[in-house]
């Protein structure tokens, strides 16, 4: 793996591994959507110019005094004669605090991880750190490369469809 490959975060399937076709690498990604999953993999629309697109929109937390609203979306374009998923990472954020508001977007493969603690007492009486929030963007987007490496296909980090 070169320098390119590793900056754009492409991975590729183990060697030996049967690929598998892109019907079946298209329903593998819908069949993540689920109940317990933060986060929502559907079929694009046309003016997304993609094939499948996982969303996750991360609603403001609050428990702080700044109200941060983040979304998440990446569109993956299958290419069935190089066997890869191309894919685009984009990111908006609102974030507010008082009276001041901003917006960003950006775009390329980033993460973002929120953890919040509280202390409580344990068994043995002694107070501890307990962890109540827990937010990993790469979640999402570890379980969609999983699926595709797993079905034999490369996992093409680029930056346009």
């Amino acid at each position: 793996m070169g320098l390119r490959d590793r900056l754009l975060g492409t991975k590729y399937p183990e060697s030996g591994s049967i690929p598998r076709s892109a019907s079946e690498v298209q329903d593998s990604l819908l069949a993540i959507d689920g109940a317990d999953t933060p986060y929502r993999v559907r079929r694009a629309n046309p003016l997304e110019k993609a094939d499948v697109v996982a969303e996750w929109w991360i609603p403001p937390r609050s428990s702080s005094r700044e109200q941060v609203d983040r979304r998440i979306r990446i569109r993956m374009r299958l290419d069935p004669h190089g066997r890869e998923v191309r894919i685009l990472q984009e990111q908006w954020t609102s974030t507010r605090e008082e009276l001041s508001w901003s917006r960003g977007y950006s775009r390329g493969w980033g993460f973002a991880v929120e953890r919040e603690w509280t202390y409580e007492r344990g068994p043995d009486g002694r107070r501890r750190k307990v962890e109540t929030y827990r937010l990993d963007t790469r979640d999402m987007r570890n379980a969609l490369r999983k699926v595709v490496l797993s079905a034999g296909w490369t996992w093409r980090g680029v930056f346009r469809l």
